[in-house]
C-alpha cells in the first residue's frame, strides 16, 4: 500500500495566475496517463458527489478535450443534477512532463461560453521522492476573470478532485 499523497497547496502570482502543488504517492508514468484517456479522466474528475457522464479525448496538440460533469449527490440540495460543461483544446503534450490547454466553459455541443473566463492550464509532472510533484498554473486574462472562477468555488471543487485522483491512483499503484 502506497502513502498517502500530500495536501494541495496554492497560490496567486502576479494577480492573474493561480498556482496548485499537490505530490501525489505514484510513479510519474502512471499520474501523466491519468490526464490522457476518457477512461481514466472518468474516474476521477470533478468534485466528490460529481460525476462525468461526457467525456471524449483526442489527446494531441489541437486535440479536444469535451466533457459533462454532472452532480449525483442528493445531499449536495440545489446542485443535484446540475450539469457544468466544459471544454479543453490541448495546446502542447510533452509525455510524461507537460500538458498545456486552454479550458473553456461550454455547452453540450462543445460552443465556447463566452461569458466565462477560460483558463491557461499548464500541467507539469515531476518526479520527486517518493512520487510525482503535479504543478497546475492556471493564468488568466486578469485578475477579476480570476477572482470570477475562485467566486464559483472553483479552488474547493479542484481540492476534491485532486483528492479523488489520489485515491484513484492509490488503486491502480502495485
Amino acid at each position: 500500500m502506497t502513502r498517502p499523497a500530500t495536501a494541495m497547496t496554492s497560490r496567486v502570482e502576479a494577480g492573474t495566475d493561480l498556482i496548485l502543488e499537490r505530490v501525489f504517492r505514484a510513479p510519474r508514468p502512471l499520474v501523466f496517463a491519468a490526464f490522457s484517456t476518457p477512461e481514466q479522466l472518468s474516474q476521477w474528475w470533478g468534485p466528490r458527489g460529481w460525476e462525468l457522464p461526457v467525456c471524449t479525448v483526442d489527446f494531441r496538440p489541437g486535440g479536444r478535450w469535451h466533457y459533462c460533469m454532472k452532480c449525483v449527490d442528493e445531499t449536495q440540495g440545489e446542485f443535484y443534477g446540475m450539469e457544468s460543461w466544459g471544454l479543453g483544446i490541448y495546446q502542447d503534450i510533452e509525455a510524461p512532463a507537460r500538458i498545456v490547454y486552454t479550458d473553456y466553459f461550454s455547452d453540450a455541443e462543445g460552443q465556447i461560453n463566452a461569458e466565462l473566463p477560460p483558463t491557461l492550464s499548464t500541467l507539469t509532472f515531476e518526479e520527486v521522492e517518493g512520487g510525482t510533484k503535479v504543478t497546475n498554473r492556471g493564468s488568466y486574462a486578469t485578475a477579476a476573470a480570476l477572482q470570477t472562477v475562485m467566486d464559483m468555488g472553483m479552488l474547493h471543487g479542484i481540492t476534491q478532485t485532486w483528492d479523488r485522483l489520489a485515491e484513484y491512483l492509490e488503486a491502480q499503484t502495485p
